[in-house]
């Protein structure tokens, strides 16, 4: 039986969102407005509280977000790592494995592009290509070893994954101070990754918009139709809402939960690729500012539906890009950003029982107790 709460498989692509009315999604997406105004209301007075204007936060946070063309692509460029390191938490969650661990993860996939990224002489057709499959591979590999903790030694992934993300934050640091420092040892920095190994600017190089964006919405949609239309699918939807009847009815539930883990992972590592490739251009002591635990919020707050998070993460796209317009314009710290993002998180773990009253035909979001084997 699974250790820990499982979170149910949510979202229009659930298995009874078939039975789902119109009304009722409606009902849904209502909630799911109000969440959110009800976040941006709390951090107002927050703001309030510290003797600031909350209004003129608001406005220069939209400002630095939507005000120009190089805001909406600036946006654009972090939805990027949010939809990736989204899908791979909702991935495992509609699993019931909580991988927590999506930070470590996205660094290890970094330093594997920052590795790979570096070699001379690679042919470009294949550079890129290798670069992400080196970075899966490391992912996967990274998260499953919290799947082969709790498969064979009962261990909470919970606690192995935020572990993990610790080993993996003081593995790279130690890399850039030593074996992959560049090659001046001037900055604690790898070297520059040769342009076979960079990902091409979407409107030129003046623009920060990278051609990750494509990968990332493909990636959504190949999850949507694997959890929509796969047996494979189907199977880690089943082990999500309940393990006991899974295992009842046939289904291997341990070797699920490892491949969901396995997918999870690697998805993320990828974001940290890309991040390498498409922006950053080389290995940094401090590769993510924290793209895999916002992940967290943004799978949550698509409720577990694979193309709810292209709207979740375009929002916090639109936080991350605006926050620093907000503290020069407003002289409010950037911090405001991690507390509306955790009233997002404890809204959407609080509506979630709500959400599901409107219709037993429609799982919106997941239930702490839910999915016990």
């Amino acid at each position: 039986m699974s250790p820990v709460a499982s979170p149910a498989g949510a979202g229009s692509d659930s298995p009874r969102a078939g039975t789902a009315r119109p009304a009722t999604r409606l009902r849904a997406i209502a909630l799911q407005v109000a969440l959110l105004l009800g976040a941006m209301a709390v951090s107002g007075l927050v703001v309030l509280a510290t003797g600031r204007d909350p209004v003129a936060a608001l406005g220069a946070l939209v400002s630095g977000a939507f005000g120009s063309s190089y805001g909406i692509l600036n946006v654009l460029t972090k939805t990027c790592p949010l939809l990736l390191t989204g899908l791979a938490v909702l991935i495992a969650f509609r699993t019931g494995f909580w991988n927590i661990g999506a930070e470590g993860q996205f660094i290890v996939g970094a330093i594997v592009a920052g590795w790979i990224g570096t070699w001379p002489g690679v042919p470009g057709v294949v550079h890129l290509p290798f670069l992400f499959a080196g970075a899966f591979v490391a992912g996967a590999a990274w998260c499953g070893i919290a799947a082969w903790l709790r498969v064979r030694r009962g261990a909470l992934e919970v606690i192995s994954t935020i572990m993990l993300n610790f080993v993996a934050l003081y593995v790279l640091s130690w890399l850039v101070h030593g074996p992959l420092i560049q090659a001046s040892g001037a900055q604690p920095i790898g070297d520059p990754l040769v342009p076979s190994a960079t990902l091409p600017r979407v409107f030129g190089p003046g623009y920060t918009l990278h051609a990750g964006i494509f990968l990332a919405l493909a990636a959504v949609a190949a999850g949507s139709l694997l959890l929509r239309v796969t047996e494979t699918g189907f199977h880690l939807r089943v082990v999500g809402h309940n393990p006991g009847a899974a295992r009842w009815a046939g289904i291997r539930v341990e070797r699920t939960l490892f491949a969901a883990a396995i997918l999870s992972g690697g998805i993320a590592a990828v974001a940290g690729a890309t991040e390498v490739s498409g922006v950053l251009g080389r290995l940094f002591d401090r590769v993510s500012p924290g793209y895999g635990f916002t992940a967290i919020a943004v799978a949550l707050l698509a409720r577990l539906s694979p193309w709810g998070l292209v709207p979740a993460a375009l929002f916090f796209g639109a936080l991350e890009a605006g926050s620093s317009r907000m503290q020069q314009e407003a002289d409010v710290s950037w911090v405001l950003v991690l507390v509306i993002q955790g009233v997002v998180i404890v809204a959407s773990v609080a509506t979630g029982r709500i959400a599901r009253g409107f219709s037993q035909g429609y799982s919106p979001g997941y239930s702490p107790g839910e999915g016990k084997g």
